[in-house]
Protein backbone atom coordinates (compact mmCIF):
# COMPACT_ATOMS: atom_id res chain seq x y z
CA UNK A 1 0.00 0.00 0.00
CA UNK A 2 1.12 3.74 -0.81
CA UNK A 3 2.30 5.64 2.12
CA UNK A 4 0.22 8.59 2.56
CA UNK A 5 2.33 11.91 2.62
CA UNK A 6 -0.22 14.43 1.91
CA UNK A 7 -3.40 14.43 4.01
CA UNK A 8 -6.19 17.56 4.51
CA UNK A 9 -8.73 16.79 7.40
CA UNK A 10 -12.30 18.84 7.36
CA UNK A 11 -10.46 21.47 5.65
CA UNK A 12 -12.55 24.76 5.78
CA UNK A 13 -11.74 28.38 4.19
CA UNK A 14 -13.07 31.09 3.36
CA UNK A 15 -11.59 34.37 1.41
CA UNK A 16 -12.93 38.06 1.78
CA UNK A 17 -14.80 39.28 4.54
CA UNK A 18 -17.96 40.08 5.13
CA UNK A 19 -20.91 40.39 1.59
CA UNK A 20 -17.71 39.98 -0.29
CA UNK A 21 -16.68 36.57 1.46
CA UNK A 22 -16.89 33.39 -0.53
CA UNK A 23 -16.64 30.00 1.11
CA UNK A 24 -13.80 28.76 -1.26
CA UNK A 25 -13.37 24.90 1.06
CA UNK A 26 -15.79 22.85 2.57
CA UNK A 27 -14.98 20.71 5.11
CA UNK A 28 -12.42 18.64 2.48
CA UNK A 29 -10.80 15.41 3.00
CA UNK A 30 -7.66 14.37 1.11
CA UNK A 31 -5.26 11.65 1.12
CA UNK A 32 -2.88 11.53 -1.22
CA UNK A 33 0.16 9.03 -1.33
CA UNK A 34 3.68 9.08 -2.09
CA UNK A 35 4.82 9.19 -5.86
CA UNK A 36 1.28 9.99 -6.88
CA UNK A 37 0.41 12.55 -10.22
CA UNK A 38 -2.77 13.64 -8.83
CA UNK A 39 -4.68 15.65 -10.87
CA UNK A 40 -7.18 18.75 -9.56
CA UNK A 41 -9.47 19.43 -12.03
CA UNK A 42 -12.99 21.32 -12.16
CA UNK A 43 -14.45 24.12 -13.32
CA UNK A 44 -12.94 27.62 -12.73
CA UNK A 45 -14.39 29.02 -9.31
CA UNK A 46 -14.45 25.65 -8.01
CA UNK A 47 -11.69 26.52 -5.44
CA UNK A 48 -8.98 23.70 -7.19
CA UNK A 49 -6.36 26.94 -7.23
CA UNK A 50 -7.09 27.91 -4.10
CA UNK A 51 -6.81 23.55 -2.67
CA UNK A 52 -3.73 23.59 -4.37
CA UNK A 53 -2.39 26.81 -2.64
CA UNK A 54 -3.12 25.29 0.52
CA UNK A 55 -1.30 22.10 -0.05
CA UNK A 56 1.52 24.24 -1.15
CA UNK A 57 1.59 25.87 2.03
CA UNK A 58 0.66 29.50 0.75
CA UNK A 59 -2.88 29.68 1.41
CA UNK A 60 -3.83 28.95 5.57
CA UNK A 61 -6.74 27.14 6.79
CA UNK A 62 -9.75 28.29 8.40
CA UNK A 63 -9.70 25.36 10.47
CA UNK A 64 -9.17 21.76 10.01
CA UNK A 65 -5.87 19.98 9.21
CA UNK A 66 -2.78 19.48 6.68
CA UNK A 67 -0.15 16.98 7.19
CA UNK A 68 2.79 16.71 4.76
CA UNK A 69 5.41 14.67 5.71
CA UNK A 70 4.49 13.84 8.83
CA UNK A 71 4.62 17.54 9.71
CA UNK A 72 1.54 19.56 11.02
CA UNK A 73 1.63 22.57 8.60
CA UNK A 74 -1.41 24.34 10.53
CA UNK A 75 0.77 24.26 13.05
CA UNK A 76 3.49 26.02 11.99
CA UNK A 77 4.48 29.85 12.14
CA UNK A 78 4.96 31.84 9.03
CA UNK A 79 8.78 31.14 8.75
CA UNK A 80 8.52 27.75 9.55
CA UNK A 81 6.11 26.93 7.07
CA UNK A 82 8.43 29.14 5.13
CA UNK A 83 11.17 26.79 5.90
CA UNK A 84 9.65 23.88 5.23
CA UNK A 85 8.38 24.61 2.20
CA UNK A 86 11.76 25.91 0.76
CA UNK A 87 12.89 21.91 1.41
CA UNK A 88 10.09 19.62 0.41
CA UNK A 89 7.58 21.62 -1.96
CA UNK A 90 8.26 22.96 -5.65
CA UNK A 91 6.48 24.91 -6.94
CA UNK A 92 5.62 25.84 -10.87
CA UNK A 93 3.07 28.58 -12.23
CA UNK A 94 1.42 28.71 -15.28
CA UNK A 95 2.87 32.73 -15.52
CA UNK A 96 6.34 31.68 -14.68
CA UNK A 97 6.82 34.01 -11.87
CA UNK A 98 10.91 34.48 -12.68
CA UNK A 99 12.89 37.78 -12.00
CA UNK A 100 13.43 39.37 -15.06
CA UNK A 101 16.83 41.00 -14.24
CA UNK A 102 18.32 37.87 -13.16
CA UNK A 103 19.62 34.92 -15.48
CA UNK A 104 18.01 31.70 -16.37
CA UNK A 105 20.78 29.80 -13.60
CA UNK A 106 20.92 32.95 -11.29
CA UNK A 107 16.67 32.29 -11.20
CA UNK A 108 17.13 28.60 -10.79
CA UNK A 109 20.22 29.00 -7.84
CA UNK A 110 17.67 31.29 -5.78
CA UNK A 111 16.12 29.07 -3.75
CA UNK A 112 19.13 26.78 -2.81
CA UNK A 113 20.52 30.39 -1.60
CA UNK A 114 17.82 31.07 0.56
CA UNK A 115 18.20 26.99 1.88
CA UNK A 116 22.37 27.86 2.07
CA UNK A 117 22.51 24.67 -0.40
CA UNK A 118 26.18 23.80 -1.00
CA UNK A 119 26.98 25.05 -4.91
CA UNK A 120 23.95 26.57 -5.71
CA UNK A 121 25.22 27.65 -8.83
CA UNK A 122 26.65 24.29 -10.21
CA UNK A 123 23.31 22.40 -8.91
CA UNK A 124 21.32 24.79 -11.07
CA UNK A 125 23.17 24.07 -14.01
CA UNK A 126 22.65 20.45 -13.59
CA UNK A 127 19.01 21.21 -13.35
CA UNK A 128 18.96 23.44 -16.50
CA UNK A 129 20.87 21.34 -18.50
CA UNK A 130 18.44 18.64 -17.48
CA UNK A 131 15.42 20.75 -18.98
CA UNK A 132 17.05 21.16 -22.33
CA UNK A 133 18.05 24.57 -21.21
CA UNK A 134 22.40 24.46 -21.32
CA UNK A 135 22.56 27.04 -24.43
CA UNK A 136 20.67 29.18 -21.98
CA UNK A 137 22.13 29.45 -19.29
CA UNK A 138 23.03 33.18 -18.93
CA UNK A 139 19.83 34.36 -20.80
CA UNK A 140 17.43 36.66 -19.54
CA UNK A 141 13.56 35.96 -19.50
CA UNK A 142 12.68 38.24 -21.87
CA UNK A 143 15.37 36.64 -24.13
CA UNK A 144 13.43 33.42 -23.51
CA UNK A 145 10.54 32.18 -25.32
CA UNK A 146 7.36 30.58 -22.90
CA UNK A 147 8.40 27.26 -23.33
CA UNK A 148 11.88 27.93 -22.21
CA UNK A 149 10.84 30.28 -19.30
CA UNK A 150 8.63 27.11 -18.16
CA UNK A 151 11.59 25.02 -18.30
CA UNK A 152 13.51 27.34 -16.60
CA UNK A 153 10.26 27.64 -13.78
CA UNK A 154 10.33 23.68 -13.60
CA UNK A 155 14.46 23.83 -13.12
CA UNK A 156 14.02 26.22 -10.31
CA UNK A 157 11.15 23.91 -8.58
CA UNK A 158 13.44 20.60 -9.10
CA UNK A 159 16.59 22.47 -7.32
CA UNK A 160 16.05 21.90 -3.94
CA UNK A 161 14.74 17.93 -4.97
CA UNK A 162 11.41 18.10 -3.28
CA UNK A 163 9.60 15.12 -1.82
CA UNK A 164 6.48 17.30 -3.72
CA UNK A 165 6.09 18.97 -6.93
CA UNK A 166 3.24 21.43 -7.00
CA UNK A 167 2.26 23.22 -10.88
CA UNK A 168 -0.65 25.00 -11.55
CA UNK A 169 -1.72 25.20 -14.97
CA UNK A 170 1.55 24.88 -16.11
CA UNK A 171 0.55 24.99 -19.72
CA UNK A 172 -2.06 27.18 -19.76
CA UNK A 173 -0.14 30.02 -21.48
CA UNK A 174 1.71 28.27 -23.99
CA UNK A 175 1.03 26.63 -27.33
CA UNK A 176 -0.65 23.17 -27.76
CA UNK A 177 2.86 21.82 -28.89
CA UNK A 178 4.72 23.23 -26.54
CA UNK A 179 2.54 22.49 -23.46
CA UNK A 180 2.90 18.58 -24.53
CA UNK A 181 6.63 19.04 -24.10
CA UNK A 182 6.19 20.58 -20.70
CA UNK A 183 3.77 18.15 -19.77
CA UNK A 184 6.03 15.48 -20.92
CA UNK A 185 9.34 16.92 -19.04
CA UNK A 186 6.57 16.88 -16.32
CA UNK A 187 5.92 13.64 -15.98
CA UNK A 188 9.02 12.06 -16.62
CA UNK A 189 10.79 14.81 -13.88
CA UNK A 190 7.96 13.25 -11.64
CA UNK A 191 8.71 9.40 -12.67
CA UNK A 192 12.54 9.85 -12.71
CA UNK A 193 12.51 11.36 -8.97
CA UNK A 194 9.80 9.91 -7.54
CA UNK A 195 7.99 12.84 -6.56
CA UNK A 196 4.27 13.02 -5.71
CA UNK A 197 2.87 15.82 -7.80
CA UNK A 198 -0.38 17.69 -7.57
CA UNK A 199 -1.57 19.18 -10.86
CA UNK A 200 -4.42 21.31 -11.61
CA UNK A 201 -5.33 21.69 -14.91
CA UNK A 202 -8.49 22.55 -17.44
CA UNK A 203 -6.89 20.33 -19.77
CA UNK A 204 -8.30 16.86 -19.97
CA UNK A 205 -5.69 15.29 -22.08
CA UNK A 206 -3.28 16.64 -19.88
CA UNK A 207 -5.08 15.41 -16.46
CA UNK A 208 -5.85 11.68 -17.96
CA UNK A 209 -1.92 11.36 -17.82
CA UNK A 210 -2.57 11.40 -13.61
CA UNK A 211 -3.00 8.17 -11.95
CA UNK A 212 -5.21 9.95 -10.31
CA UNK A 213 -8.18 12.58 -10.45
CA UNK A 214 -9.75 14.82 -7.67
CA UNK A 215 -13.26 16.79 -9.10
CA UNK A 216 -13.80 19.78 -7.29
CA UNK A 217 -17.21 21.55 -7.95
CA UNK A 218 -18.11 24.60 -5.40
CA UNK A 219 -15.57 24.08 -2.49
CA UNK A 220 -16.37 20.72 -2.57
CA UNK A 221 -15.00 17.35 -3.49
CA UNK A 222 -17.51 15.92 -6.06
CA UNK A 223 -15.72 12.99 -7.85
CA UNK A 224 -12.20 10.85 -7.68
CA UNK A 225 -11.16 8.21 -9.66
CA UNK A 226 -7.98 6.53 -10.82
CA UNK A 227 -6.10 6.09 -13.97
CA UNK A 228 -5.71 4.87 -16.69
CA UNK A 229 -9.03 3.43 -18.07
CA UNK A 230 -11.04 3.89 -14.70
CA UNK A 231 -10.96 7.50 -14.50
CA UNK A 232 -13.16 8.56 -17.00
CA UNK A 233 -16.06 6.78 -15.18
CA UNK A 234 -15.44 7.40 -11.88
CA UNK A 235 -15.02 11.27 -12.81
CA UNK A 236 -18.84 11.08 -14.36
CA UNK A 237 -19.72 9.50 -11.08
Amino acid sequence: MTKTIIELKKADLTLGSAAASVHVLKNIDVQIGRGEAVGIVGPSGSGKSTLLMVLAGLERLDSGEIIILNTPLHQLSEDGLADFRGRNIGIVFQSFHLIANMTAIENVAVPLELANAENPFEIARQELIAVGLGERLNHYPGQLSGGEQQRVAIARALAPSPSVLIADEPTGNLDTETGRQIADLLFSKQAERGMTMLLVTHDNALAARCSRQIRVRSGEIVAEGAAPGSVGEAIRA
